[in-house]
């Protein structure tokens, strides 16, 4: 299945995808050492988003954010590519500064279309996700 939507970051990256229901704050909400989702209560609190292709419909919180973003870049922990309902600047200024691939607006839902453990190809410059079960 392939989807289309919006280039927010370009590049390209493949991984398992990792969908979440909930908005994420990176500030506070998922521990730059180690890439878990620590916000309690969280959809997906406990799961490593470290090289996944990391689902959800928006950011929330602090402008810290970004800058956990780029820290995760450094560190080796980050996502390897976003995919977003609506990308917020806080995610967008954290995946440019961190060079992580970034898309938005596909033309079906992608916490539908999306499964956890689905393998992902994003070509963020082309707006494309596609899903191969």
């Amino acid at each position: 299945m392939r989807l289309k939507g919006r280039k927010v970051v370009g590049g390209y990256a493949e991984g398992e995808a990792l969908v979440s229901a909930d908005p994420v704050s990176f500030y506070g909400g998922v521990d730059p050492e180690t890439g878990v989702v620590v916000e309690p209560g969280h959809a997906v609190e406990g799961e490593c988003i470290t090289g996944k292709v990391f689902v959800f419909p928006t950011g929330k919180g602090s402008t810290v954010g970004s800058y956990v973003i780029y820290r995760m870049s450094k560190l080796g922990t980050a996502p390897a590519a976003l995919v977003n309902s609506e990308t917020e600047a806080i995610i967008a200024t954290g995946c440019v500064i961190s060079g992580i691939p970034l898309v938005d607006k596909l033309d079906r839902d992608p916490l539908v279309e999306i499964k956890s453990g689905d393998l992902l190809k994003v070509s963020a410059d082309e707006g494309v996700v596609e899903v191969v079960k």
